[in-house]
């Protein structure tokens, strides 16, 4: 835990619990507890934990995780709003069949980057955070690999989280086929690590003061 407190505002720890407070619970209901499996729903709950023990380490790993794969969900939301859309994978956002309450809560893949930069601004970022995040995600991988469901969602439970964090492939409707699956399990294993996690480590070890979260 960090040495000094009070360097994130009491108010920013209820709000940010607040949200939590509402969506783990609607999540839960909607789609089930493998949806805490996705990267980004870890990152969500490893925030709301670093948020009140102003942990470093945690923001840290968070902000590996994630960064990269959300500036291209950020891209895309911007670039459909100018009617410029870079891959349509925020196209969900503004269907008008879907309950704004739950674009809302989805939003979070827009702002969650954002906060923890300015986390990182106030407590530093944690060299750890590389190996820390990658072995996590690594863990989560295989499991999310062999004992979660590949594509498609069943028809008759359509919300159920299936291929969790693209581990059968970039499809909604059926595994990659261009590789084995092991091969292409593997290839995703070295990918995320050398063309994500690493050189986000690099940008933040530049760009803020190193933190030893305890």
């Amino acid at each position: 835990m960090s040495t000094r407190h009070g360097r994130v505002p009491l108010a920013v720890k209820i709000a940010y619990s607040a949200f939590t407070a509402v969506l783990v619970p609607y999540y839960l209901q909607a789609y089930g507890p493998t949806n805490f499996l996705y990267f980004c729903d870890v990152a969500v709950l490893l925030t709301l934990v670093a948020v009140w023990r102003e942990n470093a380490l945690l923001v840290s790993m968070a902000a590996v995780g994630i960064l990269l794969p959300q500036l291209l969900w950020q891209l895309d939301f911007l670039g459909l709003l100018l009617g410029l859309p870079v891959t349509d994978m925020t196209r969900y956002m503004f269907d008008p069949q879907k309950a704004l309450f739950v674009r809302g809560l989805s939003f979070f893949h827009f702002w969650l980057p954002i906060l923890l930069l300015w986390l990182l601004d106030r407590l530093g970022y944690d060299r750890r955070a590389f190996l820390s995040w990658t072995l996590l995600a690594w863990g989560l991988v295989l499991f999310c690999f062999f004992a979660m469901p590949a594509q498609p969602a069943p028809a008759d439970n359509p919300n159920l989280p299936v291929n969790i964090n693209y581990v059968h492939g970039f499809s909604d409707q059926k595994p990659q086929e261009s590789l084995p699956p092991l091969a292409y399990l593997s290839l995703m294993m070295l990918v995320l690590p050398t063309c994500l996690f690493f050189p986000t480590h690099l940008l933040l070890s530049r760009l803020f003061p190193r933190s030893q979260s305890l």
